[in-house]
């Protein structure tokens, strides 16, 4: 008898709308030059909750989010998602067209998230703290929220 595997579940995402119609736009764009990185980006994009961008939590990781995770190796990182013309991994800004760039979109503190690589291996991130720093995220952000790091709910640190 076959064993049956199911999928884990993608856990839920909320995307302000500039941030989900400029990065619509943006994997169109790179559907030609990076296919299998435009498609995941689209499909997270369908997935999403948009809401207006006043509304999305300020622990949720948007576009110019400043972002601590954990990887399912132990490994922590912090980093800072920002569209392609503005990466540079010495400055620990990774492009939202890369595969982890993609993953942190739309998280929240406390959210795991699976993701592949570009050599295939399956990955597994957690959020552990968000800090939105963006013009357009602190300009509309409720006050109290500009600039603040939000962790996760367990995260005692």
């Amino acid at each position: 008898m076959k064993k049956h595997t199911q999928t884990p579940r993608k856990p839920s995402i909320v995307i302000g709308e500039t941030d989900h119609q400029r990065l619509n736009k943006l994997a169109l764009a790179a559907a030609d030059r990076l296919p299998e990185i435009s498609d995941g980006l689209l499909l997270e994009l369908e997935r999403a909750r948009v809401v207006s961008d006043s509304s999305v939590p300020g622990n949720v990781v948007q576009m110019g989010s400043t972002v601590e995770y954990e990887t399912d190796t132990g490994d922590g990182r912090t980093v800072t998602l920002v569209f392609p013309k503005d990466a540079d991994i010495s400055e620990g800004k990774i492009s939202i067209l890369t595969p982890i760039g993609t993953a942190l979109l739309g998280l929240s503190a406390g959210q795991t998230m699976g993701w592949t690589a570009r050599d295939d291996k399956q990955h597994k991130l957690t959020v552990l703290a968000v800090t939105v720093h963006r013009a357009e995220a602190t300009a509309s952000a409720p006050p109290g929220r500009q600039g603040f790091l939000h962790k996760a709910e367990n995260d005692h640190r």
